[in-house]
C-alpha cells in the first residue's frame, strides 16, 4: 500500500486549467482555484504529461487573452489604461515574446589591453576608426 495522502490529481483538471489560461490567468491564479498548493500544482506538471500540456496551452490562451485586451485598450476600449503598467506586465509575465533584451553573441579575440600596451599602428587604426 502506498504511503501518504492520496492524490487530488484528476485528469478533469485538464480542461479546467485551459479554462483558466482563457480568462488570462497565471500559474498561482491557476492553483487557487484549483485549490491545490503552487508547488503541488508543479508537481502534477512534472508526473502527469497531459496536465502539463495543458498548462502549456493555457499559458499561450493566458498570452493571448492578455495582448487582446491590451489591443483593445490601446484603442480607448478601456477606461483608465494604464500603458506603462501593461507594458511592465507584458515583459515580465510574458518574457519570451515582450522582452526588450537582446542577446548578441561575439566571435573572435576579446583580449581586453591597456592603451599604453598598443603599438603606434594600433593606436593610429583606433584613432582613424579603420
Amino acid at each position: 500500500m502506498p504511503a501518504g495522502r492520496p492524490t487530488k490529481y484528476d485528469p478533469a483538471m485538464c480542461e479546467k486549467v485551459i479554462g483558466f489560461g482563457s480568462e488570462g490567468m497565471g500559474i498561482c491564479e491557476m492553483a487557487d482555484e484549483l485549490g491545490l498548493h503552487y508547488e503541488t500544482f508543479q508537481a502534477y506538471r512534472e508526473k502527469h504529461p497531459e496536465f502539463s500540456e495543458a498548462v502549456k496551452a493555457s499559458l499561450r490562451k493566458s498570452q493571448a487573452w492578455w495582448e487582446r485586451q491590451g489591443r483593445k485598450a490601446t484603442f480607448g476600449g478601456t477606461d483608465g489604461f494604464n500603458a506603462t503598467s501593461f507594458i511592465f506586465n507584458m515583459k515580465n509575465r510574458f518574457k519570451d515574446d515582450w522582452r526588450d533584451k537582446v542577446e548578441t553573441e561575439h566571435s573572435g579575440d576579446m583580449t581586453v589591453r591597456k592603451a599604453t600596451e598598443l603599438s603606434d599602428d594600433e593606436l593610429a587604426k583606433l584613432a582613424t576608426g579603420r
